[in-house]
């Protein structure tokens, strides 16, 4: 009997994820319902492009050019082993663009966006703003959840391509200005590398991870515990979340479009 315990503890963990995967998916089947049902609060969606998009950009900015100016250089020294120091404009095009631009905007989002929605709207649930909402007549999902989604799905793919060509960018001064390249050369080699199968993959990255990021911060923030506590564990556990189904996902869509 003793021997079954572990088995009965991973039996009890393995059921509880997949309830967890199953409510994780009833909420976005709804929150992409109330997308495409009036009404539309277009106030919310404003404010949601506002913080989603333009505030995040100072943070998605200086990630981007110091990641692509790193990436420069290590690949101009690894490089450097097998006389191939040539290939730096376009192995720094295709890593940020199909991978490090996408991953790394969507994490920022995650660290930034998702625990701000999910400690605004855990807020709101230990204020019962939340159930003000409901004896006013308007529903939750459709006022903060489908406003932040919609908002997400939108502009993340706009910050990953501003991402991208700010990162390309950061390895391009690296290169002309330590690495002795050619500035018009440089870009060259990255225009004629990049094909448009790497900007659309991008560009869907993005989209999925927006939707991510917002809806992890829609769902924890919605089934968040009472008091303090709970808001700061609803807003720990969303960024977690949001950061390993970033990766998951990057790996699953990366597999996808190789096959292409």
């Amino acid at each position: 009997m003793i021997l079954l315990h572990p088995i009965g503890a991973l039996g009890r963990a393995f059921l509880q994820s997949l309830a967890a995967i199953g409510r994780v998916s009833i909420f976005a089947f709804q929150a992409l319902f109330h997308i495409i049902r009036p009404p539309f609060y277009g106030r919310e969606f404003a404010l949601a492009l506002l913080n989603i998009g333009w505030l995040s950009l100072p943070v998605v900015g200086l990630t981007a050019i110091f990641t692509g100016a790193a990436l420069a250089l290590q690949i101009y020294s690894g490089g450097a082993r097998f006389n191939a120091e040539a290939v730096v404009p376009q192995i720094v095009g295709i890593g940020m663009v199909r991978e490090l631009g996408p991953v790394l905007v969507g994490l920022m989002i995650a660290a930034r966006v998702t625990s701000s929605i999910a400690a605004e709207i855990a807020t709101m649930k230990v204020t019962e703003q939340i159930d003000a909402l409901v004896t006013l007549s308007t529903n939750p999902m459709k006022y903060l959840v489908a406003p932040r989604v919609l908002a997400a799905l939108i502009v993340v793919p706009v910050l990953v391509g501003v991402g991208d060509t700010i990162g390309i960018f950061g390895g391009w001064i690296v290169a002309t200005g330590s690495l002795g390249f050619n500035p018009a050369t440089y870009l060259k080699n990255t225009v004629d590398f990049l094909e448009a199968l790497d900007i659309i993959s991008s560009l869907v990255k993005g989209c999925v991870f927006g939707g991510i990021a917002a809806l992890m911060g829609c769902y924890y923030g919605m089934h968040s515990g009472r008091g303090a506590q709970g808001v700061g564990r609803a807003t720990k556990g969303s960024v977690e979340a949001a950061a390993i189904l970033i990766l998951a996902a990057n790996f699953l869509l990366t597999g996808a479009f190789f096959s292409l």
